[in-house]
């Protein structure tokens, strides 16, 4: 019986501090210009005229935060580890739209577009992303990939930043070429709806 407890203490202990799970809250760091991914009321420009995400370098800001859900079709169980290879989709708090991409061509280096689209959580089937990661699921110390399956392309800073209004904020594409992302700052939800969420910083 002891050694019972022993190992459901030491597995709930792995779970809450290893894992990105259906429901978190979390914001996507990448390494390699030390941004995270970002939106906010406002609108490109050009291309396709739907709100703008961008990289920030600074770490406090709440339109940083970006929710991990399943998709309309395959919703996930909240509090779940999402699986390496699973698609789901990456709803900004603030505004309540979903990371997506198509064939426009973004603003500085005329890759393909990301934006925010949709209402209130529901979009259409481009605001689908597959995790590639390596094991059987997201850990939250690892680096990942960030996968459009409908336009084969990754989410990836372009190394451009904005002018005004949104200066110094960095270009966010979708490109062939394959780029890493970190979850850092969030609220974790562990797997019982009864428990409190887990706020952590990485």
């Amino acid at each position: 019986m002891v050694k019972s407890i022993v190992l459901l203490c030491t597995c709930i202990a792995a779970f809450k501090y290893d894992y990105v799970t259906c429901g978190s809250l979390i914001k996507l760091y990448s390494p390699q210009f030390d941004i995270r991914l970002h939106s906010h009321e406002v609108s490109y420009g050009t291309g396709s005229g739907q709100q703008s995400v961008t990289g920030v370098g600074f770490s406090d800001d709440a339109n940083s935060y970006w929710q991990v859900r399943g998709l309309s079709s395959k919703p996930c169980k909240r509090g779940e580890p999402i699986s390496c290879g699973s698609s789901v989709r990456f709803t900004h708090v603030q505004t309540r739209k979903n990371l997506h991409s198509h064939g426009f061509q973004s603003p500085l280096t005329s890759q393909q577009e990301v934006s925010a689209f949709g209402e209130n959580g529901e979009g259409d089937d481009l605001d689908n992303w597959t995790v590639q990661c390596n094991g059987k699921d997201w850990d939250r110390k690892s680096y990942v990939s960030i996968y459009h399956p409908e336009t084969k392309k990754y989410l990836a800073p372009s190394g451009r930043e904005f002018n005004r209004p949104i200066s110094g904020q960095m270009e966010i594409v979708a490109s062939k070429q394959n780029s890493k992302w970190k979850v850092m700052e969030g609220v974790y939800i562990k797997p019982t709806e009864e428990e409190e969420p887990m706020h952590d910083e990485l």
